[in-house]
């Protein structure tokens, strides 16, 4: 059988569920899981959907790295609560340790690294993966990764019901945005993006950004003609750039996915059946999680 990998961005698919489903979805207890048992669905339908032989769940071991955010300190500085904690509503905080739990009794690989956010590992995996990957998630950011050649597809979620995603290539890219389909990450620090606190350039928009690197088709390319004084770069899009030339220089760091995260071993074989059926049984039991494990179940057992 033809290898595919399924790489789950697993922050953007649970924060997805928790606000698409009401938190009066509860255990017996009354915490809710509306995140969890969203979760699972999501991962149903996308296992089902996909079809893929190999699945990785990827975690933020660290949702604001130190090294992004000694380029550019205002990185999510927005979101920040107490301490170096990240604002994120009550009812979520408790459900992620038990998304976690099934995700190891079920034998699904759960990676995080500490220093790394999820786009990182994402970027990791798929650098090594050897075979096509389909990257699931919510977040923009993560459109730099498409790769024709090498088969690398972003299935970015949409409003449709859980697990509804579409699948993302280069010319997707390319008729959205107006820039080559792999330009994603320097197009983006160009434009700018205020949900992460990323500044961009002041006075170079979405449609300026697209010109410039369709144009120069690198922000690399794009430097090297601002300081040659290139003739190509309109007067006063030059003072812009060269009045934003520090923040262009720190700003990659900062907007480009990791590739070389130092990653644990793991086994991302898509699983069948529970590694511990009883413990899941058990957690399932707990949270009252019914309905949406017993769709995941039966995905997984199809997949044989």
């Amino acid at each position: 059988m033809a290898q595919r990998l399924l790489a789950l961005d697993s922050p953007s698919l649970y924060f997805r569920a928790f606000h698409g489903i009401p938190e009066s979805v509860t255990a017996p207890d009354g915490t809710p899981v509306n995140a969890v048992r969203g979760f699972l669905d999501f991962v149903a339908r996308l296992v089902k959907d996909r079809q893929p032989t190999r699945i990785v769940a990827a975690m933020d071991a660290s949702w604001r790295p130190a090294f992004r955010v000694a380029a550019i300190p205002s990185y999510k500085a927005h979101r920040l609560a107490e301490g170096d904690a990240e604002q994120v509503p009550a009812g979520i905080v408790p459900q992620v340790p038990v998304i976690e739990q099934a995700l190891d009794l079920l034998g699904i690989a759960r990676i995080g690294v500490q220093g790394y956010e999820a786009d990182d590992v994402l970027g990791t995996v798929a650098e090594r993966a050897g075979c096509p990957v389909d990257v699931v998630t919510g977040d923009r950011d993560l459109l730099q990764l498409v790769d024709d050649a090498r088969h690398i597809r972003i299935c970015y979620t949409v409003p449709k019901g859980v697990g509804a995603a579409e699948p993302w290539d280069e010319a997707k890219v390319s008729a959205k945005y107006g820039i080559p389909g792999r330009a994603y990450a320097d197009f983006a620090t160009l434009r700018g993006d205020p949900s992460d606190g990323l500044p961009g350039v002041p006075g170079v928009g979405e449609k300026t950004a697209a010109t410039l690197i369709t144009k120069f088709k690198t922000l690399d390319a794009l430097l090297a003609a601002l300081d040659s004084g290139d003739p190509a770069i309109a007067g006063s899009v030059r003072t812009k750039l060269s009045a934003a030339r520090d923040y262009l220089a720190a700003a990659p760091v900062v907007v480009q996915v990791a590739q070389d995260v130092p990653l644990p071993e793991y086994d991302d074989t898509l699983p069948t059946a529970p590694k511990d059926p009883e413990g899941f049984a058990a957690l399932v039991e707990q949270w009252g999680l019914g309905g949406s494990a017993d769709r995941l179940l039966a995905a997984l057992a199809e997949a044989r």
